[in-house]
């Protein structure tokens, strides 16, 4: 809302509403004003700002601009609107109602009316059942107030879905049922310290800093639905659902245009198995969309507005989503403040360390720029300088510093920027405006490539605030120098020692680490099925693991080279915490857990989530081995393996606790296995002509034994002749 006072003591105040609809934006707004505080109320129209270009009519985005004339005499200005009609819904609703109510004293901070937050959504929202975990919206206040956000008095909350009051975002806390939710918040402000608000009948309000339990200077209503799909299966970002890429600008943004200059906002967006067709844009009217497919997945999208005179000192809110057939990306939005002077960048030279940011401006870039007129997000945190430069320098969790997802990247982003003193009633500073950022990467799942090795792994809590780790190989066991990234993969052979090391950065002065399990994996799936655990719940479980002795943040370990039965490439995956090095009961005191019971909650101790970090491949390379020959037991020289007269060692141990893993390098022939083979094959015929030449005397044997007994019965009377049938028979 603008506010402008007219000659006869009424004031104008002018307001953009946003109406979202499918198929057809129909207008069906007709404003009204409480308590007899307008006089009158003049509406320019709808505008249709977006469509589905499909063809499809899955959205349609319009926005219109109303003037209302305040009487002065009043307090309070409400502003009310209904229709009908919301989709078939799971929390059956059908109507909606709009409303506003602004508080119209004078603030002593702002010599002026409050602004309300600035907000808006896309049309259709939409998220696969097993992917809906967060949605962030936008509540961005023009004049640095705290916003609140918070469920709307009687609305229906949807089942399994929470907000977050302070950052303005949905969580999913259970399983949300598949269809249309309808979501009904109110957007409220409260000032960041104290102010005074003075009204035209002299009367005057205190309002002190922060200060919940007050009334809000201002409190808007936003309203909108989500469409819960079919469960996708799979919710990696970047592969069905669309991931943004750079140069989208972050979640929350302030950008900055001039009237009657064209302002331009550019985003990209990728997913490697779906195909985005089109941006869904929730924008300012006259502003134009330009969609561009690329290559491998990729789309972009261009903005183009020139604001009008109205549109002065405004704080216009843009939201897009990236759109394929099945799914959408996140919704990302953003504010775009209209001055009617040019707004001038600043050149920054910036520095990303691990755990922090420092930024350094040239004051040459910006003439008569003065210091004591600047400041970062949070105006408590300062800023340096000498002769030449203004230097800040901030860690991730400080000074209003913001933490978002890019794509493939973790974005810090922070600005300087310039303010006016509330006692000033003329300025001849420019504007100054300064973003800065840095990206860190985050891990890769590309299978086909070897640019897996990432160094930093980042994470943000709220106890820890922003801690990072770093995993890597060594050559040696002094962990000193680490392997580079032009050396991945890594070439190991086969009982080959390797040398590891994790190490923790915090701010914080005192953690430590606690590395619970450790796997390894043919792939850079730590969710594979086939893995050979290293250490597990703290205990080793790999009998050539060795620990080394080092400091609290730092975790160095050895263990021989392994393979997987088939596969040529190990990933190792370590599942880490950092704790409270004083904490007697956090996870890292409890050390290794043979027969792990249920976990206690995390609240009773302070220590981090169980995080993974990634490291690999170690890519195995064959060593062959030259043996001399055997002599086999008939004195003939008999040498295994291949034509060469070079063998391979084989060895394959009982499987593990999924898969098989090698130890020893692999080839077409075992020793013990040939020599097996030969020795068999000797006893084997020995045993053959033993048991002929048995057979042959045997034969031999009762052949002349008959032979005689015939020659004694010729000679023999009767009875003996009876008694050796008798015998014979017997």
């Amino acid at each position: 809302m603008a506010q402008k006072r007219n000659k006869d003591g009424t004031f104008m105040l002018s307001f953009h509403h946003r109406q979202n609809g499918r198929n057809v934006c129909q207008n069906q707004t007709e404003f009204r004003c409480d308590d007899g505080v307008c006089t009158s109320l003049n509406g320019s129209g709808v505008a249709h700002t977006d469509q589905d270009d499909t063809g499809q009519g899955k959205w349609c985005h319009s926005e219109s601009f109303t003037m209302a004339t305040i009487q002065t005499t009043k307090s309070l200005f409400r502003l009310r609107s209904s229709g009908c009609c919301w989709l078939p819904n799971r929390e059956g609703k059908t109507t909606w109602t709009s409303e506003a109510e602004l508080n119209l004293g004078t603030r002593s901070d702002k010599l002026g009316y409050n602004h309300c937050p600035v907000t808006a959504t896309v049309a259709a929202l939409r998220v696969p059942q097993d992917c809906f975990s967060r949605i962030p919206l936008l509540a961005h206040d023009p004049d640095g107030d705290h916003v609140k956000c918070s469920f709307a008095p009687n609305a229906t909350v949807p089942v399994n879905v929470s907000l977050d009051e302070a950052g303005c975002t949905l969580t999913r806390t259970g399983q949300v049922e598949t269809g249309v939710h309808v979501f009904e918040l109110m957007l409220e402000d409260f000032p960041s310290k104290n102010i005074t608000l003075s009204h035209a009948d002299g009367t005057t309000e205190q309002r002190t800093a922060l200060n919940m339990s007050s009334e809000p200077l201002c409190r808007v209503k936003l309203q909108f639905s989500v469409e819960v799909l079919p469960p996708l299966l799979n919710c990696e970002a970047g592969r069905s659902m669309p991931v943004f890429l750079f140069p989208t600008p972050s979640q929350s943004s302030v950008l900055y245009a001039t009237v009657g200059q064209n302002f331009q906002l550019t985003a990209a967006a990728q997913a490697y198995h779906a195909r985005i067709s089109s941006f869904q844009v929730s924008g300012p009217a006259n502003m134009n969309k330009t969609f561009t497919e690329g290559q491998n997945g990729k789309a972009h999208l261009t903005l183009n507005w020139i604001p009008q005179e109205r549109d002065a000192h405004r704080s216009a809110p843009v939201c897009f989503t990236a759109e394929t057939n099945q799914t959408q990306s996140e919704m990302r939005c953003v504010v775009v403040m209209v001055t009617r002077s040019t707004h001038r960048q600043g050149v920054a030279t910036v520095q990303c360390l691990p755990d922090r940011i420092t930024v350094t401006l040239e004051k040459a870039s910006m003439p008569d720029l003065d210091m004591n007129y600047l400041r970062l997000k949070d105006p408590t945190c300062s800023l340096t300088s000498n002769l030449t430069h203004i230097i800040g320098a901030m860690s991730f969790t400080t000074c209003g510093t913001r933490v978002e997802e890019d794509g493939d990247y973790i974005v810090f982003a922070n600005s300087i920027t310039s303010f006016q003193l509330p006692n000033e009633t003329i300025v001849r500073r420019r504007t100054v405006n300064i973003d800065f950022s840095c990206r860190f990467p985050k891990l890769l799942s590309i299978s086909s490539g070897f640019n897996m090795h990432d160094s930093d792994f980042i994470f943000t809590e709220t106890n820890f605030g922003t801690f990072g780790y770093s995993f890597d190989i060594y050559p040696d066991s002094s962990f000193t120098e680490k392997m580079q990234a032009r050396a991945y993969p890594v070439s190991v052979k086969l009982l080959q020692t390797i040398y590891m090391g994790i190490q923790a950065k915090s701010d914080l002065p005192n953690v430590k680490l606690f590395v619970e399990s450790c796997k390894g994996t043919p792939d850079d799936n730590s969710d594979n099925p086939i893995y050979y655990n290293l250490i597990k719940d703290g205990c080793i479980m790999d009998e050539t693991v060795k620990i080394y002795p080092s400091k609290q943040t730092t975790f160095n370990f050895e263990l021989q080279s392994f393979k997987f039965t088939d596969y040529d490439q190990v990933y190792i995956t370590c599942y880490i915490i950092l704790c409270d090095s004083d904490s007697i009961f956090s996870r890292c005191a409890q050390g290794c857990m043979k027969s792990p019971t249920r976990r206690r909650r995390r609240g009773l101790s302070l220590e981090t989530e169980r995080h993974s970090i990634v490291q690999g491949p170690l890519q195995f390379v064959e060593e062959e081995f030259s043996v001399a020959s055997v002599d086999d037991s008939s004195g003939n020289a008999y040498t295994p393996g291949r034509q060469n007269n070079t063998p391979v060692f084989e060895e394959v141990p009982s499987a593990p606790e999924s898969g098989s893993v090698q130890r020893v390098p692999e080839g077409s022939w075992n020793i013990r296995q040939a020599l097996s083979s030969k020795i068999s094959t000797a006893v084997f015929a020995s045993l053959f002509l033993a048991s002929l030449l048995l057979t042959v005397a045997v034969v031999v044997y009762f052949t002349m034994k008959k032979k005689a007994e015939d020659q004694r019965l010729l000679l023999a009377p009767a009875s003996i002749k009876s008694d050796v049938h008798s015998s014979l028979f017997t």
